[in-house]
């Protein structure tokens, strides 16, 4: 049976241990719809034309109590424009390191120039692990099409419908039984009410480490600085917008301790986000943001804080959790712009007053180096409970410094974190102005500044 092993925004924390099984071929044969068949959730975006796919996706699932990671990855082709060849390198970097690469091939169409080209990759890079796959085999009676795509001369083709989950389990059984003693067993037993079928729809269970979400409009360096972070190319970076479709995740290790890092699609205004893919990117990124405990906002310097950046920030704000700015290609940006940008956060994003500003380039690393420690301060802040005794100490010296007329704070209790919510219970309703300088005053004295403040405010009775 399989189960989904990661995050449901993405990949979530993989055991490195695992062995690789990557799915490989041209482009448009299927490979995202297996592997959504094989974990059981649509997790990558799949669309009737090619290119969808451009990164590596993995994620951890097992099957007969057997564990392995399975990578989507974006079809192959011998296109020397420079994307599709970041893509292809990708998929070649994927099949390098997979113990199991599985060659999927169109049986409906039958064998095309393409497929050659990748049979050829593959019997220069290992071709005694590769698994030929058959897929649209959706019947019976389409069954002897299969045969047709055995003349690429790798083997046997095992026939499946990935659309349909035809032959998908007996897929999965030719997997393991290849992998052997290499794809290591579950710990315990299998609980009945975990195990689902192929397609099967099934919950996930949080890693418990922090999530930081970097989110912003199409070709800010969103790509860029994730992999400036984790040092390695991950992604597939190129200045045409949009590369990036799927909220793709990994996991930095930090000297305070791992965080998993969510690379988001960039997100566009609704009015230009199609049907197809790019919708599903955005509901993508949005999940994201609303589950991560810190945002990234990757805002291009060289262009400035456009009304877009102003909306996704409220729709950041919105999602409750501590937010950084980060302004890119800091080096590339001209005296007179750097002052007209820095006027631009103060009028555009002056409710994310409180949220720290880092001026960086992601492409040479300049003040990356500040990211972490930022993002350190924002998840202690956004997870910070105050002593109730020490919080109605601040809100009487509060009032004694300021006061308003008619109305006073009787006492104040924080009822939850992430972010800190606080209640204060008042004689009458408080004008926004004043719970303004509450808000500032409570979070110079408990040092809150990375984080959202709510403050809700209760009636009672003098």
């Amino acid at each position: 049976m399989t189960r989904l092993r990661d995050g449901s925004s993405g990949p979530g924390q993989l055991d490195p241990t695992l062995p690789r099984v990557a799915i490989v071929g041209r482009p448009n044969v299927g490979k995202s719809t297996l592997l959504n068949r094989v974990v059981g959730r649509r997790i990558a975006i799949v669309e009737e034309h090619p290119g969808v796919t451009r990164d590596r996706f993995e994620v951890e699932t097992d099957w007969r109590g057997r564990r392995f990671v399975l990578v989507d990855t974006g079809g192959m082709t011998d296109d020397r424009e420079e994307l599709q060849r970041a893509v292809t390198g990708q998929a070649l970097r994927a099949i390098r390191e997979a113990e199991l690469v599985i060659f999927l091939l169109d049986a409906a169409t039958g064998l095309t120039a393409e497929d050659d080209v990748v049979a050829d990759l593959l019997r220069r890079n290992g071709p005694d692990k590769v698994l030929v796959v058959a897929n649209k085999v959706d019947s019976a009676g389409q069954e002897p099409d299969a045969w047709s795509v055995s003349g690429v001369g790798l083997g046997i083709p095992v026939q499946v419908s990935a659309l349909h989950g035809r032959g998908v389990g007996d897929l999965l059984d030719v997997v393991v039984e290849r992998l052997g003693e290499r794809a290591p067993e579950l710990a315990g037993p299998i609980d009945p009410e975990d195990e689902i079928l192929p397609g099967k729809t099934t919950g996930s269970t949080p890693s418990g480490m922090p999530a930081v979400a970097i989110v912003g409009r199409p070709n800010v360096g969103k790509s860029t600085l994730f992999n400036r972070l984790v040092g390695d190319e991950r992604v597939v970076v190129h200045d045409v917008p949009g590369t990036t479709r799927d909220a793709i995740d990994t996991i930095l290790e930090t000297d305070d301790g791992p965080l998993r890092l969510i690379d988001t699609a960039g997100l566009r205004r609704r009015s230009r986000i199609g049907e197809g893919s790019e919708y599903y990117s955005l509901v993508r990124s949005l999940s994201a943001i609303d589950k991560a405990d810190v945002s990234l906002l990757v805002i291009d310097a060289t262009e400035g804080v456009s009304h877009q950046e102003q909306r996704l920030a409220e729709r950041v704000d919105a999602a409750g959790s501590p937010i950084v700015l980060v302004l890119n290609k800091w080096d590339l940006t001209e005296t007179d712009k750097r002052v007209q940008v820095t006027a631009e956060l103060d009028d555009r994003l002056g409710f994310l007053a409180y949220a720290p500003v880092l001026k960086i380039s992601a492409k040479t690393g300049l003040g990356v180096h500040r990211l972490l420690p930022a993002i350190g301060l924002a998840i202690e802040a956004y997870h910070r409970r105050i002593p109730t005794g020490r919080l109605n100490d601040a809100i009487r010296i509060i009032q004694s410094e300021h006061s308003i007329r008619g109305a006073r704070v009787l006492y104040a209790v924080q009822g939850a974190v992430d972010p800190p919510t606080i209640t204060l219970f008042a004689t009458r309703r408080l004008p926004p102005t004043y719970l303004r300088y509450i808000e500032h005053s409570l979070r110079e004295r408990f040092k809150l500044g990375p984080t959202p403040l709510k403050l809700r405010v209760r009636l009672r009775a003098k």
